[in-house]
């Protein structure tokens, strides 16, 4: 099995929103570089924001979210976010009426369940956890192996954070991976 990733773009002080749920500046270094992140040519990074996002994009077989961001993107038309083969939806809802069943999207009740049906479908490649509320979750209850922020350089000093609710003290092993590109700071650790 794979490894299951929490990850997500985070202010300095710790959020993945602001009060009104909106990334604000935290998306601006994959538009700040001269190296095109993917097919699009829209993202450009630096180089070594390149090397260290695409090798990992490269990786991720199933991205797991909750079902805030997936009716925030409008589950992105039923195509999965870069280049991504299939999304686990953490909700207690229904797939929207009208929904495409072929779409490689997937609906689940619950963090453990949307585990065991993001690992089934990605084998050994990465699962990716969207940080936030399903995140911290999950989190908190030992499923996640490695956290993957990208720090820009803005405080907001309220929002949605990026471990959600979070409560209890989780320890995790010094930073592996600090890398410096434009406007973003790069940070993996493992969990212990």
């Amino acid at each position: 099995m794979g490894n299951v990733v929490m990850y997500a773009s985070a202010s300095v002080d710790g959020f993945i929103a602001d009060e009104n749920d909106q990334p604000g500046p935290l998306f601006d270094w994959l538009v700040s570089g001269d190296v095109p992140l993917d097919e699009s040519g829209l993202l450009k990074v630096s180089q070594a924001s390149y090397d260290y996002v695409r090798s990992y994009w490269d990786q991720i077989g199933v991205t797991v979210v909750g079902r805030q961001v997936f009716d925030q993107t409008d589950g992105w038309d039923g195509i999965p976010p870069s280049g991504i083969d299939h999304v686990v939806v953490v909700t207690h809802r229904p797939a929207p009426v009208g929904w495409d069943s072929a779409a490689p999207f997937h609906f689940v009740n619950g963090i453990e369940a949307a585990v065991v049906k993001a690992q089934e479908l990605a084998g050994n490649r990465l699962v990716e956890v969207s940080a936030g509320d399903v995140g911290g979750q999950m989190l908190a209850a030992g499923l996640i192996d490695e956290v993957r922020m990208d720090i820009a350089p803005v405080v907001f000093g309220s929002g949605k954070r990026f471990f959600g609710a979070v409560a209890a003290q989780h320890l995790l092993k010094d930073p592996d991976v600090v890398i410096q590109g434009n406007r973003v700071l790069h940070l993996r650790f493992q969990v212990r």
